[in-house]
């Protein structure tokens, strides 16, 4: 009976532990590589036929999806309004490059896509930036008497202008300063004689 008892326990701690690494990884990166490399092939055929670049499968493409939600979910990117527009990106980039994965080089195509998808993240956090100082810099020219800065001041319950953009416009002072033209000093040039 013990004996029994013993099996049963051991099947459970088993059963628990495969649901606790499938939980973990929520992508199978020895499947996800197969499903690469089959398409790779598809790839490499259609275009020694001279066709098109066929579709991504469904399988890759619920991956690069998995991929960009769950780093969207890190620290560094969940308080982004536009996260949605981020993941976007990210799986779109991951459609475009994917020709470029070679199963060869690496049989990790987990960290090949997921550093795709982060750098397309970082390009989306820097147009959107852009787009905040634009209207920044809009406001700022249409404010000739004053109107925005004293609007400020009622709005704002801190009085500071750091506090004001943060609030408003998601920008910081440091990144004002990045992106304000800068100005080239011009040397005079000495006349030669």
């Amino acid at each position: 009976m013990k004996k029994q008892n013993k099996n049963n326990e051991d099947e459970i701690i088993k059963e628990v532990e495969d649901e606790v690494k499938s939980l973990k990884h929520y992508i199978d990166n020895v499947k996800f590589c197969s499903a690469m490399t089959e398409w790779k092939k598809i790839v490499r055929d259609a275009e020694e036929c001279g066709e098109k670049r066929p579709p991504i499968t469904d399988y890759i493409g619920t991956c690069f999806l998995k991929i960009a939600e769950h780093l969207s979910h890190r620290p560094n990117f969940i308080n982004y309004p536009f996260r949605e527009d981020m993941i976007c990106d990210g799986v779109e980039n991951c459609i475009l490059y994917a020709h470029n994965f070679d199963p060869q080089k690496s049989t990790n195509p987990f960290s090949y896509f997921t550093q795709i998808i982060y750098y397309a993240f970082l390009r989306r956090i820097e147009k959107e930036k852009k787009q905040a100082y634009i209207k920044y810099k809009c406001l700022q020219m249409k404010d000739i008497d004053g109107k925005l800065t004293e609007w400020m001041r009622r709005e704002s319950e801190s009085p500071s202008y750091s506090d004001f953009l943060q609030k408003h416009f998601s920008l910081s002072e440091t990144d004002i300063e990045k992106m304000e033209p800068k100005v080239k000093n011009k040397r005079k040039r000495r006349k030669k004689k």
